[in-house]
């Protein structure tokens, strides 16, 4: 079992709102690690299907202090509405919020999917309570990143599905149209025609990533979706980049897969995969 309270803090001048579930079947004074759900966006604390809510219930129930909040300008929270590059002030806000309301935390695993993942490893470095971080699916694009994942990925099994040719031949497929599609989506897996975009601050959102990464020695878990493009362009990304491929195949990192997962885990069986797997490595820091 778990109780529930609301949480009401600062970050800089705007007012944040979150919930922290604690373990009622255990002595939280002993609860010496907690998990801090990073949402992304653009969604406030509830998640798809509920999802944070019932990961932060479940790791409660299993004796781990969790803590979901909304992010300024997201769902209760007040300010201007912001993107993931531009919340590891809020991610801070929350982490000292979190080890004041419970005391005895030690630990703080930082546990985000998609832009939540990626907003905590631009994060990461700096505050001596974080002990780790779980990464799900984490969101890397660039426009070379979506244009390879979308050959590798989309055309290719499109062409060698039999039911297309059967529409092509059938006069069912545009062919002018998905030859267009092909091409451009070739030319910009190589790097024809990039320009700088809003998520190349300070080089490519990846390079960025991987920097926060390094910037400590923390362990990380990375779950991946079997059915999802985002996290098949993580793995473009990781397989043609020595320094993600170092990373990943560190001895601080771990990998796990999810075959049957989409992007969100929204099956029943699926979420509560994560549950029990973010659960095991959380006591596994231990």
């Amino acid at each position: 079992m778990h109780t529930e309270r609301t949480v009401v803090f600062d970050c800089e001048g705007e007012t944040l709102v979150g919930v922290i579930s604690l373990p009622a079947s255990v002595d939280v004074a002993t609860a010496d690690t907690g998990v801090l759900i990073v949402v992304g966006g653009p969604q406030y604390r509830v998640g798809s299907h509920r999802q944070f809510v019932m990961l932060a219930r479940f790791l409660a129930d299993n004796g781990v202090p969790c803590m979901r909040f909304d992010y300024r300008g997201m769902g209760d929270s007040s300010g201007e509405a912001r993107d993931f590059e531009a919340v590891s002030e809020d991610i801070e806000a929350a982490i000292a919020t979190f080890a004041r309301e419970v005391p005895a935390l030690k630990r703080i695993v930082l546990w985000g999917l998609c832009d939540g993942a990626s907003a905590i490893c631009l994060s990461l470095g700096g505050n001596p309570l974080v002990a780790g971080a779980v990464l799900l699916n984490p969101w890397v694009r660039t426009a070379e990143t979506q244009a390879r994942t979308m050959l590798k990925h989309y055309y290719l099994q499109r062409l060698l599905d039999p039911g297309f040719w059967r529409k092509l031949f059938g006069g069912g497929v545009n062919l002018r149209g998905a030859l267009g599609g092909v091409k451009e989506a070739a030319e910009a897996a190589a790097g024809a025609g990039d320009t700088p975009t809003t998520s190349d601050r300070e080089g490519a959102l990846p390079e960025r990533m991987l920097r926060g990464l390094l910037r400590c020695d923390l362990p990380v878990a990375v779950f991946l979706s079997g059915r999802d493009y985002v996290a098949r362009e993580f793995e473009q990304c990781i397989s043609g980049d020595g320094g993600w491929g170092a990373f990943i195949g560190s001895g601080r990192c771990q990998v796990q897969h999810f075959p049957e997962a989409d992007h969100t885990f929204s099956a029943v069986a699926q979420s509560e995969g994560v549950a029990r797997a973010t659960l095991a490595w959380v006591r596994g820091l231990a």
